[in-house]
């Protein structure tokens, strides 16, 4: 069975480093989030304001550095090969793993042994992670709306989604699917071990990565 592409060309330095930005800045949204909707902490309110505020144009900036990146920085696209193209390539399901979407849910779900021949990423995920510069982009403009220096600017928008109280549940809400999204990221990154976080973290590859180029094309076409 092929592994994931766990090395370096798969996943190259500046991407491991917005990964980390990403991490710490949603920890440190979720946590102030929580202290700004429950203040349990007594004096520690304006802090955590700031904290937010902060961590949400981070993670935003963020954001939009990595998708610009992903037209000029290069990854390898398969399991199998370290040559690589432009990353924004990548971000769809390929033409020799997009088929594969249903043996991937099957195997996520437990009812399937081993996953099917990959490419960078399993399917799902590929689709997961798409939606993530949505919900960002989702969580920066009902952020806007609720802040101060904002509202008046986003009076307009914050009407038509139906007030500041509906905004104010929209940005709420949308933490959790954050929250939800995590721990289903940790779980479909490292459902076959901690290699992807070992190189996502320290740089660290698989050590027993491996691949065999004429069984994956067998094996792809029979699962067309």
């Amino acid at each position: 069975m092929a592994h994931l592409a766990h090395y370096d060309e798969a996943h190259p330095l500046p991407f491991r480093i917005t990964h980390w930005i990403n991490l710490v800045a949603m920890v440190f949204l979720i946590i102030s989030g929580c202290i700004i909707h429950f203040p349990f902490v007594p004096g520690v309110m304006g802090i955590a304001r700031g904290a937010h505020i902060f961590f949400g144009f981070v993670l935003t900036i963020n954001c939009l550095v990595r998708v610009i990146m992903a037209f000029v920085v290069k990854s390898a696209p398969t399991g199998g090969t370290r040559a690589v193209v432009k990353d924004y390539k990548t971000w769809l399901p390929q033409a020799d793993n997009r088929h594969q979407l249903g043996a991937w849910i099957k195997y996520y779900l437990f009812m399937k042994k081993d996953h099917p021949q990959s490419a960078k990423l399993g399917v799902p995920q590929k689709i997961s992670y798409l939606l993530i510069p949505v919900l960002i982009l989702i969580m920066f403009v009902t952020g806007l709306c609720i802040w101060g220096p904002t509202m008046g600017a986003t009076a307009g928008l914050t009407a038509a989604l139906g007030g500041t109280m509906a905004v104010r549940i929209i940005h709420y809400f949308m933490m959790f699917v954050f929250v939800i999204f995590i721990f289903i990221h940790v779980y479909l990154a490292n459902i076959e071990g901690f290699a992807p976080s070992k190189l996502m973290f320290f740089g660290k590859e698989h050590e027993g990565l491996h691949y065999d180029v004429e069984r994956h094309v067998v094996l792809a076409e029979e699962q067309k």
